[in-house]
């Protein structure tokens, strides 16, 4: 089960749930496949509803390697993401939103 407070979100792969969080390695890892821009870029696409399905793919997949999945893009292309597409998508950006948020002052 994932931890939301850790900054992991939980992504069906094949029925079978997975851990995700984008770790400093795995931004970085981001950063370096990014085709254009900059991660600030890729979260004010994602603010303005402008992501394109490359920056979902690329989100998904690094959050899994973040959450230790051993998996490539090629992989994730073929396997069956539960939820789809839109579930995807949402997935990519509760990974952006928790990365980059503060904990709460309690």
């Amino acid at each position: 089960m994932a931890n939301p407070w850790a900054g992991e979100v939980e992504i069906l792969l094949d029925g079978k749930p997975h851990v995700a969080r984008l770790t400093l390695g795995a931004l970085a890892e981001l950063e370096a496949g990014l085709a254009a821009g900059s991660l600030l870029d890729l979260v004010e696409r994602f603010e303005g509803g402008r992501f394109s399905s490359r920056d979902v793919l690329a989100l998904v997949v690094a959050g899994l390697r973040g959450g230790g999945w051993p998996g490539t893009a090629a992989d994730l292309m073929t396997a069956e993401i539960g939820g789809g597409p839109v579930a995807a998508a949402r997935a990519a950006a509760e990974l952006l939103a928790r990365a980059f948020a503060l904990p709460e002052a309690g």
